[in-house]
């Protein structure tokens, strides 16, 4: 964190900073329970960053799906509120302060972490995809995800990198890891484009996947947006060993969360993805839980066991 955030001689900016990142915390309590029980997993400073992450993300995403539209703003009105975000961001990101709580949080984890606008950035040109964009080609489709999702997931890197525990990566390793990071990134995006399939093509009328009409949606469509997502999350899972213990804890849950819900939608008939929003139960989501702290006492008992042979 910056250290000023936490300099008793500064009071006023240590209670607006904690301020700033419970806000944060109760925007992904809202809006995601799956990344919000992934994130009781990691140490509470590096939860706190990732939930800061999180909330930018979530602002950003409000704008341009529909809450900046029902509150009357006109489509011109609602590009400005992104670039004035995009822009308080950049600011924050140099002050390390900004008026705006969500955006405050997220400059005290870039600053920390080594986030900069060659992530940000991308992220929110994205964003401004979604005010302009109906439909996608092959090229545009993979700038956005890199953009929308991918950099997501190499933001969370910067903060696990940073975490207890992080192993020194080299540079070969640390290749690894943001190939990891970015695949679970455009993994969750493409799973949140076929359980969305119907709010995207009918209420925004977007059609995210080239060749694909949402509107005539097949089963064969379906199937192979499945198997890449399931291609996308073994290139992520590969690349667990990398993190600190707590952090492939908690990304290895996230994962399992999102693999659950892939193979639900594999499930569901294809037009049923055009009347209704697959979910996993809380029930399921609790149980994957429980799985994944499992196996991680169950290796390090296993560990123990080995090191008392020795």
């Amino acid at each position: 964190m910056d250290p000023r955030e936490l300099d008793p001689r500064t009071p006023a900016l240590h209670l607006y900073s904690r301020t700033a990142q419970r806000s944060s915390k109760v925007l992904l309590r809202q809006y995601s329970t799956s990344f919000s029980l992934a994130c009781r997993l990691l140490d509470a400073a590096s939860a706190t960053r990732i939930a800061n992450i999180y909330a930018l993300v979530r602002l950003a995403d409000e704008i341009v799906d529909g809450v900046a539209l029902q509150a009357g703003l006109e489509p011109r009105a609602i590009a400005a509120c992104l670039d004035d975000l995009e822009a308080e961001t950049e600011r924050a990101m140099e002050r390390g302060y900004s008026t705006n709580l969500v955006v405050h949080a997220f400059a005290l984890t870039a600053r920390s972490t080594g986030i900069g606008p060659e992530l940000t950035a991308p992220f929110f040109a994205s964003m401004r995809a979604d005010l302009t964009t109906g439909e996608h080609d092959a090229r545009s489709l993979e700038d956005y995800i890199y953009g929308s999702a991918e950099v997501i997931g190499l933001m969370c890197l910067q903060v696990f990198m940073a975490m207890p525990g992080a192993m020194p990566l080299g540079a070969e390793q640390e290749d690894q890891a943001k190939l990891a990071a970015r695949s679970l990134g455009a993994a969750f995006q493409k799973v949140n484009f076929l359980r969305d399939l119907m709010q995207d093509s009918q209420e925004l009328g977007r059609a995210y996947f080239p060749g694909i009409d949402p509107e005539a949606f097949g089963e064969q469509d379906k199937q192979r947006l499945v198997e890449q997502i399931e291609q996308d999350l073994d290139k992520a899972r590969a690349g667990l060993a990398l993190l600190a213990p707590a952090a492939a804890r908690a990304v290895r849950l996230a994962h399992d969360l999102f693999q659950e819900l892939n193979r639900q939608l594999a499930k569901a008939p294809a037009e049923a993805l055009l009347r209704t929003r697959i979910s996993v139960s809380p029930g399921r989501k609790a149980m994957i839980a429980v799985r994944v702290l499992l196996a991680r006492q169950g290796k390090t008992q296993t560990s123990h066991i080995m090191e008392g042979r020795h």
